[in-house]
């Protein structure tokens, strides 16, 4: 197996290479190879665990919509039946069981999204979407085992970080979940009998699983087969992605409207814009190269940017540059949008010292006492300059201080005041 690909020259090895995808291929030669001859089919499995993805998932999304635009077949595989189960990868505690009616509506929920992205159809490289429930609730399961189980390695199993990782924290793992890796595994060789599927794609927290299926496939049918995996996919602070002060980041418009996707992207931080332009805009490298570039309140320039381009992705070109005005006329308009907002005039001196959080929201109205402020931000409703504020000893400075030449906070969604330095 191989942690990394070579020079590659298939177009779709070159772009995930070149934009950050590409984490570990078990057999990067061989999977260049078979994309040069033609278009092949590729699959990632996605659990319908809720009735929406979040922005967490649009990185395995994306690598699908590169891969058609690259001239290949992307397979949308629906967990209807895993999601039964239950994936313990990364998990401190099993899922909650969902009923076959959560899961049909979960599932109805999360296909419009994938809308967005692919091209649907019947041809060479048009998508297709399927349900693993289709083949797993029809399984015998002894003759099951006796076909499968006996090529899987308990003493294996336990070394995988999905498991080895549950057991470390002495965390119960059900022998439910524990299949698991054999289902996935099993998808892949039926995906690969009945779709011709020869790649599996996911994130790198489902390596050992994709391997069980690359063996599995060579195993039981002789079948050549290849995986892919994306990186651990984090913010420069940590964070983990699809994750926002306000809960999850979904992609669903009906979960989140187009004005707030908009806003998560602009308000990245200035470490992640270049990586981000890469993964979740499809911009050419020497625009990215040249937005990656700039520096000091430049920077909010490319942010604006990332932000139109993946909101143009997921809710459209129209609901995109709507939110850019909206955020335009809101924010960033100059005179007429300080008309609009209320503002308040600070020393300078006193933004150079720092102003605590509290004091500052006293003082611009938005609360009635530092009690009331520390209420409204441990309820999450507090933000400096469209940033959520979580820890009540922050001090408002002079390098809050945006382009406008003001800093902006806000109590809730309806509420702003302008501090203006003096």
């Amino acid at each position: 197996m191989s942690s990394s690909a070579s020079v590659s020259r298939s177009e779709f090895l070159k772009s995930v290479t070149e934009r950050g995808y590409l984490h570990q291929v078990t057999d990067a030669e061989g999977l260049d190879a078979k994309l040069q001859g033609g278009p092949i089919s590729a699959y990632i499995g996605f659990d319908a665990t809720a009735d929406s993805l979040h922005v967490g998932s649009l990185l395995p999304i994306m690598m699908l919509r590169m891969l058609q635009k690259t001239g290949h077949k992307p397979v949308v595989l629906m967990g209807g039946g895993t999601t039964k189960v239950g994936d313990p990868s990364g998990k401190d505690e099993s899922r909650k069981m969902l009923t076959d009616a959560d899961i049909d509506r979960n599932l109805q929920g999360i296909r419009s999204i994938f809308e967005q992205f692919l091209t649907f159809g019947d041809g060479p490289t048009d998508a297709i979407m399927v349900n693993n429930d289709d083949w797993l609730k029809e399984l015998n399961y002894i003759a099951f085992l006796r076909d499968y189980g006996r090529h899987f390695s308990v003493n294996r199993m336990l070394s995988f970080d999905s498991v080895k990782l549950r057991l470390e924290r002495e965390q119960p793992l059900s022998f439910l979940e524990f299949n698991y890796m054999i289902l996935q595994a099993y998808d892949f060789v039926e995906l690969n009998r009945s779709r011709n599927v020869m790649l599996q794609m996911g994130g790198s927290d489902q390596w050992g699983n994709i391997v069980n299926g690359v063996e599995l496939g060579r195993r039981v049918a002789g079948a050549e087969l290849f995986g892919l995996t994306t990186p651990l996919l984090t913010t420069a602070s940590g964070a983990k992605m699809g994750k926002s002060a306000d809960g999850a980041v979904w992609l669903n418009a009906d979960r989140l409207s187009a004005y707030d996707y908009w806003q998560y992207w602009r308000n990245t931080e200035d470490a992640d814009v270049g990586r981000f332009l890469k993964l979740f805009t499809e911009l050419p490298m020497d625009e990215i190269a040249r937005l990656e570039a700039l520096e000091g309140a430049e920077i909010n320039e490319a942010k604006k940017v990332l932000a139109d381009e993946a909101t143009k992705l997921c809710r459209g070109a129209e609901e995109a540059a709507a939110a850019a005005e909206t955020a335009r006329k809101t924010f960033e308009e100059g005179t007429a949008a300080s008309a609009d907002l209320p503002t308040i005039d600070v020393p300078t001196a006193d933004l150079n010292d720092g102003i605590g959080i509290l004091d500052a929201l006293t003082r611009a109205g938005l609360t009635q006492s530092n009690g009331d402020a520390r209420r409204q931000i441990k309820g999450g409703a507090v933000k400096v300059n469209d940033a959520k504020i979580d820890d009540q000893a922050r001090l408002l400075q002079s390098a809050d201080i945006g382009p406008e030449g003001t800093i902006k906070l806000s109590l809730g969604k309806k509420r702003h005041v302008l501090v203006r330095p003096v």
